[in-house]
């Protein structure tokens, strides 16, 4: 159940909603009259296909379900975004509208995503409410700390919905026939995986660089999927906006021998999971600023071929049993990935088109091709989650089919 409370960020809740519906989860929603301010009803109902519920006294509702019930038929309850009231008044166990009267009579554990000016959520009085509901039990996600909407910046934006989603389903494993699908839990417990996500950045002079337009997004999912599946996970990362996922360490570089430094330093490992765009070349970065003069040529720069980071660790002294890069192509993606798996040794590689009409670079979508040695697995098009939870699963039986043939 998703209790929703009256704030901007209200809008983050139909993507937490849409993100939950997309891993089987059914979702019933609760509005608080504030929130019917930022969202309307009929934009939950559109994505939960239920009935969006608002009204303590409403005759119908109470004849379908009591509200009583409604706060008990669900497995977790979720309130995102909780204001400063909503916290205050579960704290107090004041109930005068429906949201805080089934906060008051569920026995299901509740989950917290405060979202507040920093103002509200650093005053006393929100911190021992806080304590108070934390002592009683609750859980909370967040708030992280950013740009407000008021201008301020500091702490009280709330959780994204993709951190709310982690934390919602750490919540519910403890109760394995409440887990959202992926690996089967604690497939990959013992195991180190290490992941490499995002772009790199080459330098050409102190304020200039080299790019490509990886968001790092699929990545950050496979480790998330990766830390669920109870691995140890290493994410070296290039640099993103994104927020770090839940249960990894994180070694945050920019080029690509800094890279491949971070990734040597962090095996062994089982697995090696290579999703990072690393550049293919660098120049030889200027000191200064490269200026502009006026009427003089443009500069000329000579390419530098960067360190192949698959193939090193492919043909490392401790390579990993499992190693698996990825092939990010705009043409011939099967015939290239196959091309890239014997040229580089390694095990598996996840192909997919990045052509500029697939929306594939910094959208959340990807359509992966698995290719190895064996043949071609091809998925549809699917959520970025999607295919880091598959794709986990399906590293986990091969581990361990490896392991059953020696």
């Amino acid at each position: 159940m998703l209790i929703v409370g009256g704030g901007i960020a209200a809008y983050k809740s139909l993507d937490l909603v849409r993100r939950l519906r997309e891993r089987g989860a059914r979702v019933r929603v609760v509005m608080t009259a504030a929130a019917q301010q930022f969202v309307t009803p009929l934009a939950f109902v559109s994505l939960t296909n239920e009935k969006v519920y608002d009204d303590l006294f409403s005759a119908t509702d109470e004849q379908e379900m009591g509200h009583i019930q409604l706060s008990r038929d669900a497995d977790l309850i979720v309130v995102a975004p909780a204001t400063a009231h909503l916290l205050a008044r579960a704290a107090h166990g004041l109930c005068d509208d429906l949201a805080t009267t089934l906060l008051l009579a569920t026995d299901k554990r509740t989950l917290y995503a405060p979202a507040m000016n920093l103002r509200m959520w650093l005053a006393p009085a929100t911190q021992r409410n806080v304590a108070t509901l934390k002592g009683d039990g609750a859980l909370f996600v967040g708030p992280n700390s950013g740009e407000m909407a008021c201008g301020e910046y500091g702490p009280g934006r709330m959780a994204e919905p993709l951190e709310i989603v982690a934390a919602i389903e750490a919540a519910l494993q403890s109760d394995t026939r409440l887990s959202l699908p992926g690996a089967e839990q604690g497939a990959l417990a013992g195991r180190h995986v290490v992941v490499t996500s995002g772009p790199t950045h080459e330098a050409i002079d102190p304020v200039r660089y080299i790019a490509n337009r990886s968001s790092g997004k699929q990545g950050r999912a496979i480790a998330a999927a990766a830390a669920k599946a109870g691995a140890r996970v290493t994410l070296v990362s290039g640099p993103v906006t994104l927020a770090d996922p839940p249960g990894c360490d994180v070694v945050r570089i920019e080029s690509a021998r800094e890279m491949l430094d971070a990734v040597e330093r962090a095996l062994p490992a089982d697995i090696f999971i290579g999703a990072a765009a690393v550049a293919d070349w660098r120049v030889e970065a200027a000191a200064q600023k490269i200026k502009k003069e006026q009427g003089a040529a443009a500069p000329v720069f000579s390419l530098v071929e960067n360190p192949d980071i698959l193939a090193r660790v492919a043909h490392a002294p401790n390579r990993p049993r499992l190693v698996v890069g990825f092939a990010a192509e705009t043409s011939d993606v099967i015939a290239h990935a196959r091309e890239k798996l014997a040229r580089k040794g390694c095990d598996l590689i996840v192909a997919n088109d990045v052509s500029e009409d697939s929306g594939v670079f910094g959208g959340d979508e990807n359509e992966a091709h698995l290719v190895s040695r064996f043949g071609v697995e091809s998925w549809p098009r699917l959520r970025k989650e999607v295919v880091a939870e598959r794709l986990v699963a399906r590293l986990a039986e091969i581990l361990r089919e490896k392991e059953a043939a020696k």
